[in-house]
């Protein structure tokens, strides 16, 4: 694995929430012993409320002048925590065991009707901690919003400090982040594989932008597509075999697909125009990119193979960078109005658009595996920074770097770890 660093690098800002929050207690997990590990100091109930707060759709409550604080369901009291308005209760104990081992213990409470609603035990090392805090409240949000959480996540983002670009991967709330690759040049698109394995980029460290393929196991690398002219904007196909890419091979930039392993290069688009940004839909049996075929840049639709385009975008004369959700439903992409550039939502079945951000120099939108929330890079002070949505538009997130620019951010798939 890559080197863990435990200072945070991104700082949350929570700018909007939903309309209707579910107000949960999470009382301070119970602990038998200090934890002796440095990285494992955050309290994991401070943790599970700060992932649930930052969804935007909770209401995380007070509960330092409740005066009985249970560890184990035998001694909660419903009573109290109904007076405060709780309508669900999370409690917990952290026991250390030997070989510097820890067990975490759950239980996720329903106030009203005073039964359990989920309990897991968990046997970790300290190190292990954070990640087990967020699943902890993935699976509390889950079970009280019916969608699969995304706090056991990561996001991948660029970030530039003191004239060196930096490909960061880090926890999806900002904490644990590692460097990936570093130069002097620019790097930018990071691609995530399907399997969260490995990231696809583009690099100018040659003085040209190369696609690189690296390993996030190994820390190993290879040189994915060094072809004549620009070698750009990586996308993996559903089943990590291929990628769609972008190259300037003999003409101007066209779509190309090609096998993990770099070879295979087939050209899927042969227009006179701009061709780029492929992603793949969810089913891999299209690719939809960008192409200013039409007079003006606009997103389009195509078979995997190449063939049968189709227009998908028809409101407003520039749209770009498309990005697909999971489930394949809805397209997410960056328009511009009057001289803003902004986060947009369509409906793929019914055509109908949403514009999502109030900032005005975004791009790069992300969907999160549970197609709840958008990241995307935009520009405040000058500065490059990171924020989401979700697509409603109704809760927004503010992610803030002390040091740096930060950009082209993507938001991992699901991990199984």
């Amino acid at each position: 694995m890559l080197p863990m660093v435990g200072k945070a690098a991104l700082t949350v800002e929570i700018v909007g929430g939903a309309q209707q929050q579910i107000p949960i207690a999470i009382v301070p997990f119970a602990q038998n012993a200090p934890i002796p590990d440095a990285v494992s100091q955050d309290n994991i109930s401070t943790i599970i409320g700060a992932d649930l707060r930052r969804s935007g759709l909770f209401r995380v409550l007070e509960t330092r002048g409740v005066a009985n604080q249970p560890s184990t369901v035998a001694d909660v009291r419903y009573a109290e925590w109904a007076s405060i308005q709780a309508q669900a209760l999370t409690i917990g104990t952290v026991e250390t065991l030997p070989g510097n081992r820890l067990k975490v213990s759950f239980r996720l409470l329903d106030v009203l009707k005073q039964n359990q609603l989920a309990g897991v035990e968990y046997n970790i090392t300290p190190a292990q901690l954070r990640i087990t805090a967020h699943k902890i409240a993935d699976i509390i949000y889950e079970k009280l919003t019916g969608e699969k959480g995304v706090f056991a996540t990561r996001i991948s983002y660029v970030s530039k400090a003191n004239g060196r670009y930096s490909l960061q991967v880090a926890d999806a709330d900002g904490y644990n982040p590692q460097s990936v690759v570093s130069s002097l040049e620019p790097i930018i698109s990071p691609s995530w594989s399907p399997d969260g394995t490995k990231l696809a980029y583009v690099s100018f460290e040659k003085k040209k932008p190369i696609i690189y393929v690296q390993s996030l196991v190994s820390g190993q690398r290879y040189v994915l597509a060094n072809f004549k002219g620009n070698n750009s904007a990586p996308s993996w196909s559903p089943d990590g075999k291929r990628l769609a890419i972008v190259l300037t091979y003999g003409a101007n930039s066209q779509i190309y697909a090609i096998d993990a392993d770099g070879t295979n290069l087939r050209q899927l688009t042969k227009s006179s125009a701009i061709d780029t940004e492929p992603v793949w839909s969810a089913d891999a049996s299209a690719i939809y990119f960008t192409s200013d075929r039409g007079g003006s840049p606009q997103i389009y639709k195509m078979s995997a193979s190449g063939g049968d385009v189709k227009r998908i975008t028809f409101d407003g004369a520039y749209n770009v960078s498309p990005r697909l959700s999971n489930d394949g439903k809805s397209l997410a992409y960056i328009r511009q109005e009057q001289g803003r550039f902004r986060v947009a939502l369509q409906d793929l079945a019914s055509g109908q658009v949403q514009v999502l951000s109030d900032t005005s120099l975004d791009e790069s939108p992300s969907f999160a595996p549970n197609n709840r929330m958008i990241l995307y890079a935009t520009s405040v002070n000058r500065k490059g920074t990171l924020a989401a949505v979700s697509t409603d538009g109704r809760v927004k997130q503010r992610l803030n770097e002390a040091i740096g620019d930060v950009r082209e951010p993507a938001w991992s798939p699901a991990l199984n770890n």
